[in-house]
């Protein structure tokens, strides 16, 4: 059943995609930007296909990379199957970013001008359904003894507005740093890619809002991850990349317990 039958079609289908919901991970794995699709009622938006093939409609590779963490760490996996063009299920509804005219150097004619009864129709079509799988996913499994790692998973571009970014991936936290801290301790010395904490964003950026929502509150542990988009173009670099930062995940896990 959709979850909203005048937003969606039947060729849409859901907005929440949910992988190995079986998992015996106490790791709950997002991705909030899974997707570049957009559902059928809106078309392009007005937009060029080099738009909607960019990273202003999705982050390339996440979810490639967070399905092959899931695998490995027998991970439950959220994510979101639509664009966060309509949607920007990391910022709540509240937020000038959720529902973004303008990206970098994109203007976003379907999203211009938007009254309060669409930006209403959108955050309930797309972002309540979302965030309402994370909070029941969370609460099953506290109901059953279990615990939750809440870890968020995302890509960014090695250029932004002109600016080349060093950093590969990034190890990002809010005001609970536990996780982050012990990821990024793992890290050093590895050699293999250039870790940073907090970059190229950080919480002042507005970018843990799934964190601050689902394990700030409840004191789980938490993470968001990014990876430069350029490192997991394809198969192989996506496998790199999971292998790299699963064995972070572990790594930290383990260290957290001892």
């Amino acid at each position: 059943m959709l979850v909203q039958s005048d937003f969606f079609t039947q060729a849409d289908g859901e907005p929440v995609g949910v992988e190995n919901a079986a998992g015996s991970s106490p790791v709950l794995l997002v991705c909030e930007h899974a997707s570049r699709r957009l559902p059928q009622r809106y078309g392009d938006l007005g937009l060029s296909q080099e738009a909607l093939a960019s990273h202003i409609a999705w982050d390339p590779g996440a979810l490639a990379v967070a399905q092959l963490m899931s695998q490995s760490l027998d991970a439950t996996l959220v994510y979101q199957r639509f664009s966060r063009l309509i949607y920007d299920c990391n910022r709540p509804p509240e937020s000038p970013a959720a529902m973004r005219d303008v990206s970098e150097i994109f203007r976003i004619p379907g999203n211009e001008n938007l009254s309060a009864a669409e930006r209403s129709r959108r955050t309930s079509a797309l972002y309540l359904p979302f965030h309402g799988r994370i909070r029941e996913e969370i609460a099953e499994r506290r109901e059953r003894g279990g615990e939750t790692v809440v870890v968020t998973l995302h890509s960014f571009t090695p250029v932004y507005f002109g600016q080349e970014r060093a950093v590969e991936i990034g190890i990002l936290h809010d005001r609970d740093s536990r996780l982050a801290d012990l990821m990024l301790r793992q890290a050093e010395g590895t050699g293999r890619f250039r870790v940073e904490r907090n970059e190229p964003y950080g919480p002042a950026d507005g970018v843990t809002h799934t964190l601050e929502v689902h394990a700030l509150p409840a004191g789980l542990l938490n993470v968001m991850i990014e990876v430069r988009n350029d490192l997991i173009q394809d198969e192989t670099g996506q496998r790199v990349a999971a292998d790299f930062l699963t064995g972070l995940l572990r790594d930290g896990l383990e260290a957290f317990q001892r």
